[in-house]
C-alpha cells in the first residue's frame, strides 16, 4: 500500500469536503454551528402513528377525548385547544384510506366539525358503540386472566 503524502491527503480531504457539501445541498441539509462540528444534522422523515380507523373515525375519537377533557392542550381556551389538537393529529397520525393503505392527514378540520355537529349524531353513536365494544372486550380479557 502506497503511503499518502500530506499534500495528497489535503487534496483528498478537500475533494471529500466538496462532495459532502454537494450531497448536503441535494438533501437540503447543513452543518450545524450549534452542535459538534463533526455532526451533520440530516432531516429524517417523521414517523407517524398509524391507525386502523378512517379519517372520520379518527377525528371522532380525538374529538370525543378532547370534548370530555381526557386529552387537551389548553383547558382554558376551547378554540385554541381545538386548533392545537387538530394540528397535533395532522402532524402525528395517518389514517386507514379507502384503498387499504395508510394516508397522511392533510387537514382534519372538516371531520372535527362533523364530529361536533348534531346532524352527525347517529354516526357518532355508532362510533361510540364500536369503541365501547373494544373496551368491553379488553375488560373481559383482563378479568379472565
Amino acid at each position: 500500500m502506497k503511503k499518502v503524502t500530506v499534500n495528497e491527503l489535503s487534496v483528498s480531504v478537500r475533494v471529500l469536503f466538496t462532495k459532502i457539501e454537494q450531497f448536503e445541498s441535494l438533501l437540503g441539509s447543513r452543518l450545524s454551528n450549534n452542535t459538534n462540528e463533526d455532526a451533520i444534522i440530516m432531516k429524517v422523515p417523521k414517523c407517524k402513528c398509524a391507525s386502523h380507523y378512517n379519517k372520520n373515525e379518527l377525528a371522532q375519537l380525538f374529538y370525543i377525548l378532547m370534548d370530555e377533557a381526557v386529552l387537551f392542550f389548553d383547558d382554558k381556551n376551547e378554540k385554541q385547544n381545538r386548533s392545537k389538537m387538530q394540528k397535533f393529529i395532522e402532524d402525528n397520525f395517518t389514517y386507514f384510506g379507502d384503498l387499504g393503505n395508510q394516508v397522511s392527514i392533510g387537514t382534519i378540520s372538516k371531520q372535527f366539525s362533523e364530529a361536533k355537529g348534531f346532524t352527525y349524531g347517529d354516526k357518532q353513536l355508532r362510533f361510540l358503540d364500536k369503541i365501547i365494544e373494544v373496551l368491553q372486550k379488553r375488560r373481559e380479557k383482563i378479568a379472565f386472566k
